[in-house]
C-alpha cells in the first residue's frame, strides 16, 4: 500500500479477490457518495493476491461473482467487501469518530451528583485514561454506550430520559416546531384554537438544559417548558 494506491478485499465461495483503488475516491465511494467506479480503479484487473500481481481466474470470478464484467466485480468487492485504509484516513476518521463519541455521551448522559451533562473535555481526558480502541466503522452509539460503561468507575454517569412538557406561543409556535422535534420524540402534541402548540417532548436529561436555551432563544423567552412529573 502507498499514498497513491490501496487494496479492497472480498472473499467468496472460500477465495479471495483483491483490486488496487485509489485511497481518497475509494473512501468517498464506499460512503455512498459517489465517485464513478472508473475514477475509483488503479487498474481493472482482479487479484487473488495483489502484492504479489497474481490475477483472478475467470472461472473463480464468474463462480463468485456472476459475472466476468471487471467493473461490477469492482463494485460489489467496494461495496460488500472491506476498504484497507491509508494510516492518514484512519487517524481522520478515529478522529472524527472520538469526536462523534465524546457528543452523544455529553447530550445522552448526566452527572448524577448535579443532574447536568459532563462537559466534552472532561469526557475526553476520562477517554484517554481508559484508553478505549475506538472502530473508525463501528456505529457511534454502539460504541458510546460501551465507553459510558468503562468510564462509570472514573466518571459518574447516568443515562436517562426525560419527558418535558412545552408550550409555544402562536407567533413562534410554526418556526419552532421542527427544532423542538430535534431534541428528542414527540410523545404526544396539540395545536390549540389560539394557534399555540402544546407538546410533551421526550428526550435524553442532557439535553435539556441547551433545549431551553435554545427554544428561549427562539422564542425570545415567551414560551414555557418544564419537566413532567
Amino acid at each position: 500500500m502507498s499514498d497513491r494506491y490501496t487494496v479492497a478485499r472480498i472473499t467468496r465461495n472460500g477465495e479471495h479477490f483483491e483490486i488496487l483503488v485509489k485511497p481518497q475516491p475509494a473512501l468517498t465511494y464506499t460512503m455512498g457518495k459517489g465517485p464513478l467506479i472508473s475514477e475509483v480503479l488503479v487498474t481493472d484487473t482482479i487479484f487473488t493476491d495483489a502484492s504479489k500481481g497474481t490475477k483472478a481466474g475467470e472461472e473463480k470470478l464468474k463462480a463468485a461473482f456472476g459475472t466476468l464484467d471487471t467493473r461490477k466485480v469492482a463494485e460489489t468487492i467496494l461495496k460488500r467487501g472491506s476498504l484497507q485504509l491509508t494510516t492518514d484516513q484512519r487517524r481522520q476518521m478515529t478522529a472524527e469518530k472520538r469526536k462523534q463519541i465524546i457528543t452523544f455521551i455529553a447530550r445522552q448522559a448526566v452527572d448524577p451528583k448535579t443532574n447536568l451533562p459532563h462537559p466534552p473535555l472532561r469526557i475526553e481526558q476520562a477517554m484517554e485514561e481508559i484508553r478505549y480502541s475506538i472502530d473508525p466503522f463501528k456505529e457511534t452509539e454502539e460504541q458510546a454506550k460501551d465507553v459510558i460503561k468503562l468510564l462509570r468507575p472514573i466518571l459518574p454517569l447516568r443515562v436517562e430520559q426525560i419527558q418535558v412538557e412545552v408550550r409555544i406561543p402562536p407567533e413562534y409556535a410554526a418556526r419552532a416546531y421542527g427544532t423542538v422535534k430535534g431534541y428528542g420524540t414527540i410523545k404526544r402534541e396539540e395545536w390549540r384554537a389560539d394557534g399555540s402548540w402544546f407538546s410533551i417532548i421526550e428526550m435524553a436529561a442532557g439535553l435539556y438544559g441547551p433545549f431551553l436555551d435554545k427554544l428561549g432563544e427562539l422564542t425570545k423567552g415567551n414560551a414555557e417548558a418544564k419537566k413532567k412529573l
